[in-house]
């Protein structure tokens, strides 16, 4: 460990900060925000909106994915010493250090303050945008915060695990446009929240089970089985498909017939074929495949509708 540390000095060290916050990931959920601002909005926000927004997007996922190991400090501690190392490499979380904090190469002070300066510039870049995206980021945080400790508790947490996950994409409707429809935010929360239950949430506990167990974590696939989890993620991921053509017909965007066909090819692809291959065969490596495929989901949407807006 000690010979582990000292390969992380100077500049170095910040990739562990980096791997905190989950970035390869976060930078892929940057998307999702984006993605609901365009499909509400309809054409591209001013320069500025469209640079704080960056910002305040980046500075918000930063802060939250490191909220989860300050507040999951403990517990993964406790993961660290009953199953050994974290790192799989074929987990998109791990393409860098997994929980630098609980294998000793952050101390828990660095790793708050980091959450906590990257929090003030989510908040400085939110009251910027509309003040409403602070309560949705506060919210989303807090969210956060009941997610880690309820890993104990119950299963059902997993469902606390949507809301925070859609919240990007809310508060990315609400950065363009103070009073958007609040039939097209359901749908939009509806569709995303399913996404992430069944692409993301679930998927990732799936490969965790073993671990999971002997911490007596509480998620879907210890409590109900592999087999319901199974149905669970196969059910959403069906649902939230269709609800992204919903949303997609509801934008005021005109999507024509081979964009549409796109979007629906976007999700066939990227969580429908895994899902159903891991409901087949009910193995892990199909459960991996799926989180990490599922992740580029909003990515290669948000291409799609930047392609159709450039092309009118």
């Amino acid at each position: 460990m000690t010979q582990s540390i000292r390969a992380y000095t100077g500049l170095s060290r910040l990739k562990l900060f980096w791997a905190l916050s989950r970035t390869p990931h976060g930078l892929l959920d940057m998307a999702t925000p984006a993605l609901g601002a365009l499909l509400w909005l309809g054409r591209f926000p001013s320069f500025e909106v469209i640079l704080i927004g960056l910002i305040t997007t980046f500075a918000g996922y930063t802060a939250v994915y490191a909220l989860n190991d300050v507040i999951d400090y403990r517990v993964d501690k406790e993961k660290l010493k009953l199953c050994g190392n974290f790192d799989i490499e074929c987990d998109l979380d791990a393409a860098t250090v997994r929980h630098p904090m609980a294998q000793g190469y952050l101390s828990f002070r660095e790793g708050f303050f980091w959450t906590v300066g990257w929090s003030t510039v989510a908040i400085w870049g939110a009251y910027h945008l509309n003040p409403v995206c602070i309560l949705i980021f506060v919210i989303g945080c807090s969210l956060e915060m009941v997610y880690c400790l309820l890993l104990k508790v119950t299963h059902f947490r997993t469902l606390v695990s949507g809301g925070v996950k859609t919240a990007g994409a809310i508060a990315g409707v609400f950065a363009v446009d103070p009073s958007p429809s609040p039939i097209f935010l359901s749908m939009l929360f509806l569709w995303l929240f399913l996404w992430e239950i069944g692409g993301q949430n679930v998927p990732n506990d799936w490969t965790d089970i073993d671990e999971d167990r002997r911490l007596n974590a509480k998620t879907i696939p210890v409590r109900l089985g592999t087999k319901s989890a199974n149905v669970i993620i196969l059910g959403s991921l069906t649902a939230s498909l269709i609800l992204s053509m919903v949303v997609f017909f509801s934008s005021p965007i005109p999507f024509e017939f081979p964009f549409l066909v796109a979007a629906f090819a976007t999700g066939l692809s990227f969580f429908m074929l895994p899902a159903w291959l891991l409901y087949q065969t009910k193995k892990p490596k199909y459960a991996m495949a799926l989180f990490n495929m599922a992740s580029y989901y909003p990515l290669v949407l948000l291409i799609i509708v930047v392609i159709k807006i450039v092309m009118g």
